[in-house]
């Protein structure tokens, strides 16, 4: 991995605002790294991308070093999109302000990866179809503490997010617990069964429409107008490129079901069912046992029926006595970024 210089931002989205007490707020260093984890991905997508980092208030004038946490952003989404200004709500530069300036959150820095895809993500895991995103991960823990300046341990670096962040958060606790020693996942993937099984019929009527899928795929930003099951099928190939790779597959990766017949492909499934975090628990468990903070929420009334599969993993988790936390709220999937301020104050606190 190469730095490659700090990344001129348009004046517009200028990352730089006053707390709402009054005083200086924090910052977005923007930089541009070169990953050799990424190099050569066979979709072919860029292997330089932007890394926002926030630097809390105080890092410029000062010497001290700073907890870091790693916020996975979900599908679709990248670090930059999660610095986004939008309507009714805040964005993570100004929530991060905002409880620093309260004292409810001790100063930390936050970094913001970019793990796209062209199909729309990479659930944060390496695969031959899209390319070694959990290593990039893994590479970006490595530049940030040569280049900031960070407490440079487990006990004090964190990983969170929500969605596909969030199954990218556990999977990161689960497969190295030496880099990142607290875990937060907002409603994250697991429990397949009901989280993705449901979603089929759709991606179904979805190819039936499209009919030549590997166009559709090749460039799917190409597709206009985009019609409303677009969601359905990329949703679905997305996670098939991430959980059931071949790379002798026309597609790249197996479908878990058959775009004719419907019929489910029960060795894909089981390969599907290897990377749900629910039947990873037995072979991961001491990884978990081991952090100083596992965090997990969900909304009641989850879309994607999360708070299930969440029901279904905690229940595991209490029987092999693993330690976390985990809160129901009463909220659906989407629009839940305010949880962020629960689990960044258990992350302050946890790191002491």
């Amino acid at each position: 991995m190469r730095f490659s210089g700090a990344v001129p931002f348009p004046t517009m989205f200028a990352m730089h605002t006053p707390d709402p007490h009054g005083g200086a707020g924090g910052r977005i260093e923007w930089r541009r790294v070169e990953s050799l984890a990424l190099q050569h991905n066979p979709l072919g997508d860029p292997f330089a991308r932007r890394l926002p980092v926030y630097l809390p208030p105080g890092y410029d004038a000062g010497t001290e070093r700073y907890p870091a946490a790693y916020v996975l952003a979900g599908y679709t989404g990248t670090g930059a999109m999660q610095l986004n200004e939008t309507c009714w709500d805040e964005n993570l530069l100004q929530r991060m302000d905002r409880l620093i300036a309260s004292g409810r959150v001790r100063p930390m820095m936050l970094v913001l990866p970019d793990a796209m895809t062209r199909y729309g993500g990479s659930q944060y895991i390496n695969s031959s179809a899209t390319g070694n995103y959990f290593d990039y991960l893994v590479e970006l823990v490595g530049y940030v503490d040569a280049n900031f300046r960070t407490l440079a341990g487990r006990e004090h670096r964190a990983v969170l997010g929500k969605s596909s962040g969030g199954y990218g958060a556990t999977m990161a606790g689960m497969r190295r617990p030496d880099l990142f020693g607290l875990v937060a996942d907002h409603s994250g993937d697991k429990y397949f069964e009901l989280c993705y099984k449901p979603d089929f019929p759709k991606f179904l009527r979805a190819c039936a429409r499209f009919k030549d899928l590997a166009k559709i795929l090749k460039n799917p930003a190409g597709v206009r107008p985009r019609p409303g099951d677009f969601f359905d099928f990329m949703n679905i190939a997305a996670m098939a490129s991430c959980y059931s790779p071949n790379p002798q597959a026309p597609l790249g990766f197996d479908l878990p079901v058959d775009p004719a017949t419907g019929e489910l492909d029960a060795a894909v499934w089981e390969r599907w069912l290897a990377n749900d975090p629910v039947y990873l628990l037995d072979r991961h468990g001491d990884a978990l046992r081991s952090l100083k903070l596992y965090y997990l929420d969900c909304g009641n009334r989850d879309e994607f029926n999360l708070h299930y599969g969440c029901r279904v993993f905690t229940k595991r988790l209490r029987a092999l006595r693993i330690p976390h936390t985990y809160e129901e709220f009463d909220d659906g999937h989407r629009s839940i970024s305010y949880r962020y301020d629960v689990s960044l104050e258990a992350i302050g606190k946890a790191m002491g």
